[in-house]
């Protein structure tokens, strides 16, 4: 497999091994979460399985828990990766451009 990206052409991208399988937290609480409750959790490298869609789930994204409910579009993507952890900053005007 080969990756499609122009600068990385001719490499293979980096894949966890088929034989280990998914990194995966087990969630004890998970069956509260989908009839209604919430996961609160630090794990952001998690892979979400389909058993998971329905749930909701507060990643936390280094400062605070933001609150994620999984569908079905999201198997096989990270938590982490619907719980921004960077702020969007929007530069001023300088003065410059003012006059």
């Amino acid at each position: 497999m080969v990756s499609p990206h122009p600068k990385m052409r001719g490499t293979l991208p980096l894949l966890r091994s088929v034989w280990r399988g998914p990194f995966v937290t087990p969630f004890p609480d998970l069956q509260a979460a989908l009839s209604g409750g919430a996961v609160r959790t630090d794990q952001r490298s998690c892979v979400i399985l389909p058993t998971f869609v329905g749930a909701t789930f507060q990643v936390h994204n280094g400062k605070d828990y933001v609150q994620v409910q999984v569908t079905e579009d999201m198997v096989g993507h990270k938590l982490g990766e619907f719980a921004p952890s960077k702020k969007w900053v929007k530069f001023k005007d300088s003065q410059k451009k003012k006059k």
